[in-house]
């Protein structure tokens, strides 16, 4: 805005325009101070953020330019926030263009993002660091959060399914709950463990993939050669699955989101052969001449059983998270409730979880923070299953004459206890089979830059996960049985597991230049894991109430029902040390080299054998930013690397039972057997 006046006439210039009047300037002044004011006043922004094809796109940050003020778009690619009239918004997010969008006193903002053409500059996790996509010599896999949580389910392997070349996920069980069998470029070993090494937040992951939201997860790298996995040494054969989780942004003002979602499913049946066929089946083969006493021949009689059994069931999720960060730090709260039940009755799983995390900068030299994932988790009726519904005569009648449900039913061969959503529902205290379940997953860091050379930083690492579970199991007498007078049984077993983790970690990470840079990393960590599970079962408990709780109480005070099977009684402690060294070096980010060295000693291995060193050696070339390719177009990136390197695989059994349970104490050294009588 340009103002002039001029003394020795009576014409003012007022952005480009001209006044012969006072009264006229005088008034346009007014106005424009007036507009002024509108300007700076604030104003409530909304809007939606869209890719190119209009979808929405969730996790965009938006700031308000020169201030602290932002936030981020929500599953819709929703955000809100206040700023001025005349502000201006930055928009960026990973894999799109950023750009800039002034408000101009709107309270309604649309806003489309473009493909980032350069997406290739994206960071993604390779193990005790980053690396642009671009510069990673060794076989890795990336998938955001935004689109694991494309697909509903209770947890990453389900929506994993089929997304990732290299990584095969099988179904081994359907019940509520149930977590996929993952293997990354097939089976390695025939008697040892194959599940790939879980790493969440930089640490080693006691729990299970079930234990962790797919809501709370923003970005999951899966390394799956050698050459990539070395990194990890003697855990590093059956493939690694990096998960980090949302964080807080820097500058957010408060922001609550909620995400959920309700969906009723069904089983599909099977076809069943209608009551006539199977008659006409019967006379052929011959059978027809004994049948059960509750069947009834005629033909009267047509029982589906599998829609008497099967229940139409319900899957919901809610999330609750709170985000938000100052100039210097972040946080981020989150709550979450899963439920999933089966279509078979009793049968269901929970989930509760809460996690949070805390980044803060503090002067010019410190950063520390936490992250803390927990979840509890009920499931119930794992030990339900289909039994004999398929196997069950549609000549049977599954009801008294009062109409009543029967309990036990006649077959030609044998007597079958009712198995329906009725009987089931019925039961009460006469059944339970639940397993109690509880998790921490805790992280925390403390990092330094080190004054006076520029890159170098020290970073300590420490890590605590304790996990717990009670199963308990009771049935009444003559449930499930065709004997009425079956006894009633009932067992309870419980197991702890303890881990900690202490990471040392130096790191350089400079570009000289321009054209070179080098990314070093040098490791030196311990870390311990101890199990304890115990198990007791009973038959003829004193009545239906104690169910399982108090095995004591018995009707027939005799000890000779009670049984402690040794096979189901365990403890163990496994250690693992280690020294790791990285170098990663990139010249004008054509020619890429990065070489690995780690040695591991781990307590599970045999005297003498426990070290062992795992080198890694990789190279990449980018083609495309060759010069003899600049001309080539139909060729958006192309790149030449190999690599070689070693790992293991230390999941085996951590001690040699020899008639007794021997223990070895955490230590490298000479071990001092220890007898658990």
């Amino acid at each position: 805005m340009r103002i002039t006046l001029y003394s020795s006439k009576t014409v003012m210039e007022f952005s480009g325009f001209h006044f012969k009047s006072a009264f006229t300037f005088a008034v346009v002044a007014m106005l424009t101070l007036c507009s002024l004011s509108l300007h700076a006043q604030k104003i409530a922004v909304r809007g939606k953020v869209l890719d190119a094809t209009g979808a929405p796109i969730p996790g965009v940050t938006i700031k308000v330019k020169g201030t602290a003020v932002g936030t981020i778009t929500g599953a819709g690619g929703d955000f809100q926030l206040s700023a001025e009239g005349n502000s201006i918004l930055q928009i960026s997010s990973i894999g799109f263009v950023s750009q800039e969008h002034a408000v101009n006193n709107r309270s309604v903002i649309t806003i489309t993002l473009l493909a980032d053409s350069k997406s290739l500059q994206d960071v993604i996790v390779v193990g005790y660091g980053t690396q642009r996509k671009e510069a990673v010599t060794g076989s890795v896999a990336s998938i955001s959060g935004a689109k694991l949580n494309e697909v509903p389910s209770a947890n990453i392997s389900q929506a994993l399914q089929g997304r990732v070349a290299g990584v095969q996920l099988t179904q081994s069980s359907t019940k509520p709950g149930a977590t996929m069998q993952i293997r990354i470029r097939g089976t390695r070993s025939i008697n040892a463990e194959n599940d790939p090494l879980i790493v969440l937040d930089g640490i080693p992951f006691g729990g299970t993939i079930a234990d962790i939201s797919p809501e709370d997860i923003v970005s999951l790298d899966i390394l799956k050669d050698a050459s990539a996995t070395a990194i990890y040494g003697s855990r590093g054969a059956n493939g690694v699955i990096l998960i980090t989780t949302k964080k807080g942004n820097r500058g957010q003002e408060a922001q609550i989101s909620y995400s959920g979602y309700y969906g009723i499913k069904d089983v599909m049946k099977y076809p069943m052969m209608q009551a006539d066929k199977y008659i006409a089946l019967r006379k052929r083969a011959g059978l027809n001449m004994n049948p059960g006493a509750d069947e009834d021949i005629s033909g009267a009689t047509n029982t589906d059983w599998q829609d008497l059994f099967y229940r139409t069931a319900a899957v919901q999720n809610h999330d609750v998270s709170v985000v938000g960060g100052s100039e210097k730090g972040s946080y981020k709260f989150g709550a979450g409730y899963y439920k999933d039940e089966a279509p078979i009755p009793l049968s269901q799983y929970q989930r509760f979880s809460f996690r949070t995390s805390l980044d803060q900068q503090i002067g010019k030299l410190f950063r520390v923070g936490f992250t803390s994932n927990n979840n509890y988790s009920i499931t119930d009726g794992a030990s339900l299953g289909m039994y004999g519904v398929l196997s069950m005569s549609p000549l049977l009648n599954a009801f008294n004459t009062d109409g009543t449900t029967k309990r036990v039913v006649s077959m030609p061969q044998d007597n079958q206890w009712v198995y329906t959503k009725q009987t089931l529902g019925n039961l009460g205290d006469k059944y339970i089979n639940r397993t109690k379940g509880f998790g921490s997953y805790n992280s925390a860091y403390g990092e330094v830059k080190i004054p006076g050379v520029e890159g170098l930083k020290y970073r300590l690492n420490l890590g605590a996960n304790y996990i717990t579970g009670n199963t308990g199991s009771y049935t009444g007498i003559g449930v499930f049985s065709a004997d009425v007078a079956n006894p009633n049984t009932a067992s309870i077993s419980n197991s702890q597991t303890t881990q900690w983790a202490i990471e040392n970690l130096v790191s350089y990470d400079r570009t000289f230049a321009e054209k070179h840079t080098i990314n070093a990393v040098a490791l030196y960590s311990s870390e311990q894991i101890s199990y304890n599970s115990s198990a007791i079962a009973r038959r003829n408990l004193a009545g239906d109430t104690f169910q399982y709780f108090n095995m004591g109480q018995t009707s027939t005070g005799s000890n000779d029902d009670i049984t402690i099977d040794p096979n189901n009684q365990s403890y163990w402690v496994s250690g693992l040390m280690s020294y790791m060294a990285r170098v990663m070096y990139s010249y004008d980010n054509r020619y890429m080299l990065s070489a690995t060295i780690r040695s591991d000693a781990s307590s599970r291995l045999a005297e003498g054998h426990k070290w062992n060193s795992y080198p890694a050696i990789s190279a990449g070339w980018n083609i495309q930013k060759e010069s003899f390719m600049k001309d080539v177009h139909w060729v958006n990136n192309l790149k030449l690397r190999v690599g070689y390197g070693q790992t293991s695989n230390q999941s085996v059994a951590p001690y040699a039972t020899l008639g007794r349970l021997s223990v070895r104490p955490y230590n490298f050294g000479a071990s001092i057997p220890m007898v658990i009588m």
